[in-house]
């Protein structure tokens, strides 16, 4: 399943993380981004790592009521994964700080409580299936932004939640970033 969402998703720090007025909560999904550096199209998995620019640390913000409602509607996720300011995301990070044949740590928690942490290499699919997936159908540009999934312990957010997330790693890669959730 692959989804977008509009450059109007974008949100770094020290922006907030809006749930519209509508909306009681969104739940929270923390995920590693890869940067696309070069066009690529139908590009062979052994070849993904020449393509990428970077990485970095991004939240996957999701209305997950809005997106139940839609499931069971048989219509797309855009509205539940594509509002503003639901693509939070953290600094780039030189490829060269991540080694996709390792593994880095992903975790996440709301108001000081750990609720996500896992690693990549849990992952179900790895960064270059990905990539050489989407690829096949979709031609990636320079500065494409793709998330990669996200580990268990996804939940809800309410507005004045505040959100940590960091990323750990070879290299003493440590990257945390926070977010406050408001209302629009």
């Amino acid at each position: 399943m692959i989804f977008m969402k509009p450059p109007s998703a974008f949100v770094l720090e020290p922006n907030k993380i809006i749930i519209p007025s509508e909306w009681d909560e969104l739940h929270h999904e923390v995920e590693l981004g890869v940067i696309i550096d070069k066009q690529c199209r139908n590009i062979d998995k052994d070849l993904v790592e020449a393509n990428i620019g970077g990485y970095c640390l991004a939240l996957d913000m999701t209305a997950r009521k809005v997106q139940d409602q839609l499931k069971k509607q048989g219509h797309p996720w855009l509205l539940a994964k594509g509002f503003d300011t639901s693509c939070p995301c953290g600094d780039f990070i030189d490829k060269s700080k991540i080694n996709l044949s390792s593994s880095v740590n992903l975790w996440l928690s709301v108001n000081g409580k750990m609720r996500q942490n896992g690693h990549t290499r849990d992952m179900i699919f790895s960064v270059p299936d990905l990539v050489a997936y989407i690829s096949k159908y979709i031609t990636l540009e320079h500065g494409d932004l793709i998330l990669t999934g996200t580990p268990a312990g996804v939940g809800p957010v309410k507005r004045g939640d505040q959100i940590e997330a960091g990323i750990n790693g070879d290299n003493n890669l440590k990257y945390t970033m926070k977010f406050n959730v408001a209302t629009q």
